[in-house]
């Protein structure tokens, strides 16, 4: 797409990620771009805003670019016929890149192009340049998370009580980026992040810490080897009417359309 053209976007899925997108796009908040349409299977709920509703069938027509707020199963689903529509992809549901099959057709396939946002975290540019030619030996995520809100369909009864009754931090979890994104679908989309930008999938190690004292969500990302030492953390405040999202998710989404529209002066 020349730079002179505008963007056209269509916005997948309509929660609270999904309407903030749309509605930063339709009252032109980010130059260069355009809503194309909202693609949802609720259109009830984008009629009193007054955005078009567009066919999923439709994209490859209506759109240059869909932005994905609608879970991983819907990724799952939709990614892999829009790309090889030749629709540009810009996923907030990084953790359906842990299946290796889906992450060689979103990511590899074309002619769409898959582009990925960092989300809640930051620091992945700098840890992927790190990475390159051997560059990271070890890479790590330690999420901290109330321990009263992780409490999965697979988990026995006294799991589901330790969580609720804890007086004190404990490691609910601790393995690879696969198993993670496995057993909690909505909580360690992080640690497929970061496994896609560093490139090491089965080195990653991700921790996920069950602290009742926990008000707000934090993520301490190490990584370390011959480029060097690598060790920040963030703590990002949630969605007033999304508590389970990350306040910055919208923005991360609204950027990444900012510098597909305008690569000029972003940073690469």
């Amino acid at each position: 797409m020349g730079t002179s053209r505008v963007l056209r976007v269509a916005v997948l899925g309509f929660g609270a990620i999904g309407a903030r997108v749309a509605s930063a796009l339709a009252s032109a908040r980010v130059p260069g771009s355009v809503l194309a349409g909202v693609i949802t299977r609720s259109p009830e709920r984008v009629a009193p805003y007054g955005y078009p509703v567009i066919a999923r069938a439709d994209a490859p027509v209506a759109c240059d670019l869909v932005v994905e707020c609608a879970g991983v199963a819907t990724l799952r689903d939709a990614g892999p016929g829009l790309i090889a529509a030749g629709v540009d992809l810009l996923p907030a549901s990084l953790g359906a890149l842990a299946d290796p099959r889906l992450r060689t057709q979103l990511l590899d396939s074309g002619p769409g192009r898959c582009f990925l946002t960092a989300g809640a975290i930051g620091g992945l540019e700098l840890l992927q340049a790190a990475a390159r030619d051997g560059g990271l030996d070890t890479v790590s995520l330690t999420s901290t998370k109330l321990a009263s809100t992780l409490a999965q369909p697979w988990m026995p009864p006294e799991l589901v009580q330790r969580l609720n009754d804890a007086q004190e931090a404990f490691t609910l979890f601790e393995g690879s980026v696969s198993e993670a994104i496995e057993r909690f679908p909505t909580s360690l989309n992080i640690g497929v992040a970061l496994a896609a930008a560093t490139g090491m999938w089965s080195e990653t190690l991700v921790r996920l810490v069950a602290d009742p004292g926990a008000r707000l969500t934090n993520h301490r990302i190490r990584a370390s080897g011959p480029s060097g030492d690598y060790d920040f953390s963030i703590t990002n405040k949630p969605l007033p009417d999304s508590p389970r999202s990350s306040a910055v998710v919208s923005a991360a989404l609204l950027r990444g359309v900012s510098s597909i529209a305008r690569p000029s002066g972003s940073f690469v």
